[in-house]
């Protein structure tokens, strides 16, 4: 039975509050369930949409391949896999071919090099949107390469 971490008083496993002294208990339902209780009140909807959000979709996606609740829900976990490879596409091209181009002043090459960045960050904003609205309308799509790259990990992964 479990003790009140002010006073030391038995209480509840499920009590918020000490009946003694009225400290807040780690136990409670305010406690530290607080993000379980996220992914239990999302529809697989909402967490798919959650993971093709620009720049930040990735932190959705490692939370819903991590979630006890998604592990076997095939479709989720593919959207999570093709949003967190998509992220991976932008940090390719941000961080590998961009600086491989000619610097914007320099006097080597063309002028298209420097737009050459700019499309390919374009198409993975675009691919996101795109996924954004193929999601919210309960649609599966795969995407050329990312897509068959998420079936795979999808596919290997066990239950």
């Amino acid at each position: 039975m479990p003790y009140c971490v002010q006073c030391g008083q038995t209480v509840g496993s499920s009590d918020p509050y000490c009946a003694k002294c009225g400290a807040k208990q780690s136990g409670g339902s305010s406690g530290p369930n607080r993000a379980k209780d996220f992914w239990t009140n999302i529809s697989h909807r909402n967490a798919a949409l959650l993971c093709y959000i620009p720049w930040v979709g990735w932190i959705a996606a490692i939370a819903v391949l991590a979630s006890d609740r998604f592990r076997t829900e095939k479709r989720l976990r593919f959207h999570a896999f093709q949003g967190l490879y998509l992220f991976a596409a932008w940090l390719m091209v941000e961080w590998v071919v961009t600086p491989m181009l000619p610097f914007p002043g320099s006097q080597v090459g063309f002028p298209i090099y420097r737009t050459i960045s700019q499309l390919l960050h374009l198409l993975i904003v675009g691919a996101w949107i795109f996924m954004l609205m193929k999601v919210s309308h309960d649609e599966d799509y795969r995407l050329p390469i990312l897509g068959e790259l998420a079936d795979r990990s999808v596919s290997e992964q066990r239950p």
